[in-house]
């Protein structure tokens, strides 16, 4: 699988192992005990910081304004109508707390539908609800004892169940969609681009 954060080439890594390529006889062990929880932490860390630093640079003036579709400035997210930065922040921080509520206390719901804008209204109140959500993505990440245990598998909403490699690489990708989506929209509002201050 290959994720990358939308706007730095930095941020980019390659990451081709899934529960496929690691079978259950644990020979994800051939690539270190804990080399893949530790990859997926650092991907997770990073989305953290690189949310972190968009809301310290957004004003509370453009945290949940729309940006103007034209012919030239195209909708952000291609898959609906455009997000604010607010919004697309707290979607990534809530497919995160989704799926790390899931793992951790069997919690499936999606927090985005009690993460109202009218609470957090501003840039460090969203920064302190991101701050709780990485708090329990840590908690779930000193669970993972070795590469081994993400073969493990886990029920989720739907029913089934799903290797949690798979559940947690999913996830970041998602997340990293929406902090895309976050930062197109800083741009095209600011007219700054977060080059500057993403890592």
């Amino acid at each position: 699988m290959h994720f990358s954060c939308k706007a730095v080439a930095q941020c980019t890594f390659v990451w081709p192992v899934t529960a496929d390529s690691m079978d259950d006889k644990g020979n994800a062990q051939t690539f270190g005990k804990r080399k893949i929880v530790n990859d997926l932490d650092r991907g997770f860390a990073r989305l953290h910081m690189n949310s972190c630093a968009i809301i310290e640079n957004t004003p509370v003036e453009i945290l949940y304004a729309l940006p103007r579709l034209t012919a030239s400035n195209p909708t952000p997210s291609q898959s609906g109508p455009p997000s604010s930065i607010g919004e697309s922040v707290l979607r990534a921080a809530a497919a995160i707390e989704q799926t790390f509520g899931g793992i951790t206390a069997n919690l499936w719901d999606d927090p985005f539908e009690w993460t109202l804008p009218e609470y957090l209204a501003t840039p460090q109140k969203v920064k302190d609800h991101l701050a709780e959500v990485e708090a329990l993505r840590r908690r779930a990440f000193s669970s993972f004892a070795d590469d081994a245990c993400l073969l493990k598998h886990v029920a989720v909403p739907t029913g089934q169940t799903q290797p949690l490699i798979d559940l947690v690489s999913e996830t970041l990708r998602r997340a990293e969609d929406y902090q895309g989506q976050a930062l197109a929209v800083f741009e095209t509002l600011s007219g700054i681009s977060p080059a500057g201050f993403i890592i």
